[in-house]
């Protein structure tokens, strides 16, 4: 009943508007029951449905981070089957709210839970997303990831901006913008 429920408030989105995902995501927020088979949805690669509900799963994660954690393993273990852009997109966002949850230490039940293999993974997947064909969008939550994590972990910096210059003269105007953004952060914390 909660899944069937669940998959009629995803058929309600019409479009990409936020009005159709701001509704879903309050549904889903509403009926926290529901989120393990949002999840369930997103990573049914064969499913229609499966971008919608990355879509919401990005809303109800900025909204409330603490559902994700008790899926933090299903969630990072299956990032990798995901191809399909218009949901790369969400979830490396929400990769990014995890990264900058917990880089802010304050986040006790996520600080408790993220565990260094998830770490390790989300690293992995970030680069994955920066270096390889991906849109614009992944790559800017890609980078921001592992700005945050790289925080804590020494090499992660020295890679980040190596892959940055060597890709900054082929990068889109937003993929520059952001990348000299980064860059520069990394030689503001290089430095203190």
């Amino acid at each position: 009943m909660i899944r069937s429920n669940l998959i009629t408030e995803l058929n309600t989105i019409k479009n990409a508007k936020r009005f159709y995902r701001d509704k879903s995501a309050n549904y889903v927020l509403n009926h926290p029951e529901s989120f393990q088979y949002l999840l369930q949805e997103i990573f049914d690669i064969k499913s229609t449905l499966s971008v919608k509900a990355a879509w919401i799963l990005e809303l109800v994660c900025e909204n409330n981070i603490q559902l994700l954690i008790p899926h933090l393993n299903y969630f990072i273990e299956n990032l990798p089957i995901i191809t399909n852009e218009s949901a790369i997109r969400p979830l490396s966002k929400i990769c990014s709210f995890i990264a900058r949850s917990y880089s802010k230490k304050q986040d006790i039940s996520l600080l408790d839970q993220l565990t260094e293999y998830h770490k390790e993974k989300l690293i992995e997947i970030s680069f994955d997303w920066l270096i390889n064909d991906h849109k614009v969008a992944a790559k800017v939550y890609a980078m921001d990831t592992l700005f945050l994590f790289g925080k804590e972990i020494d090499w992660i910096h020295q890679e980040l901006l190596l892959v940055l210059q060597q890709n900054y003269s082929d990068g889109s105007g937003a993929y520059k913008a952001h990348a000299k953004m980064i860059i520069n952060d990394i030689n503001k914390t290089t430095f203190l």
